[in-house]
């Protein structure tokens, strides 16, 4: 089934993005996770390319492939065209098509730790555009892309990261997902760039709920998102208490949902980060109480 179909049917999709683990005892956590968010029934799951962002190997395909195996969950790969010549890239989609994936979310993915710019490898692409053309021109795959509602750190301004969505959607993308934001004002300014310049397709915002203050900052700072200054005191003073900010993290999170859902988004794009506690509380407390039905 094509996530683009999904959309099609006007209600809020709901689906959770995990990454590659590293061995037999991440894989067990994650297949926890997945088990305790299945009772959830999401839209689709998401597998993020190689292990925290690494070059092209084969673990997303084994992954996503076994997801859709044994879970029965609609599964995406992520695609990146990090480290990767085109050759490698069209390997890699045919790898998909193979395991019967029909969905799949290109990424010009982030540069390595430590450097401050993506260079495009030697054969490969240079921007998330081509990949989504080239999957367009080459596959019979429902493609979608990425997209930043802040100013990206590589981005001179956000009317760059504009264009780049833009650009995306002109080359095939269905759908596009946001990097995470805490601040919904900025995925509101954002998409009414995006509808003022003609792009109609669904723009999901992607959402992170804190679990952790110095991973959310870590994160934040690596793709330009701000933390609102009442979240961060508040996240500040609880620093030494781990239940304390979950439990801070599960409610701004659900209050963003809350906004965005009753403001039209087209669904929520949780960041579970292989974990299913918090984005269980949030998913059930928005089930209950269904805010894109309220006026």
């Amino acid at each position: 089934m094509r996530i683009s179909s999904l959309f099609a049917r006007g209600e809020p999709l709901f689906s959770f993005e995990f990454f590659p683990p590293k061995d037999d005892d991440g894989a067990d956590r994650l297949f926890a996770a997945i088990a305790a968010l299945r009772e959830l029934e999401p839209a689709f799951v998401s597998v993020t390319h190689g292990a925290g962002g690494s070059s092209r190997d084969d673990r997303t395909v084994r992954l996503v492939e076994r997801i859709g195996r044994e879970t029965g969950l609609l599964p995406m790969a992520h695609l990146t065209c990090r480290d990767s010549t085109v050759d490698d890239l069209l390997a890699e989609i045919r790898e998909y098509q193979a395991v019967g994936i029909e969905n799949v979310l290109a990424l010009r993915g982030d540069p390595p730790n430590g450097e401050g710019r993506f260079v495009a490898h030697e054969g490969g692409l240079r921007y998330g555009s081509e990949l989504v053309r080239l999957l367009a021109d080459n596959a019979d795959l429902c493609v979608g892309a990425a997209c930043s509602p802040e100013k990206h750190v590589e981005s001179a301004s956000l009317e760059e990261d504009v264009a780049a969505a833009i650009h995306k959607v002109e080359a095939g993308a269905a759908f596009l997902i946001t990097q995470l934001f805490f601040d919904n004002s900025v995925y509101f300014d954002f998409v009414s760039r995006l509808r003022k310049a003609g792009v109609t397709v669904p723009i999901v915002p992607g959402i992170m709920p804190v679990t952790n203050v110095d991973q959310v900052s870590r994160f934040t700072a690596k793709i330009g998102a701000s933390i609102p200054p009442a979240l961060r005191v508040a996240l500040e003073s609880r620093s030494d208490d781990p239940a304390a900010v979950l439990q801070l993290g599960v409610a701004w999170a659900t209050l963003q949902c809350s906004e965005l859902l009753r403001a039209g988004a087209p669904g929520v794009h949780f960041i579970t980060l292989n974990r299913s506690p918090a984005t269980r509380a949030i998913l059930t407390a928005l089930r209950i109480a269904q805010p894109w039905l309220r006026d």
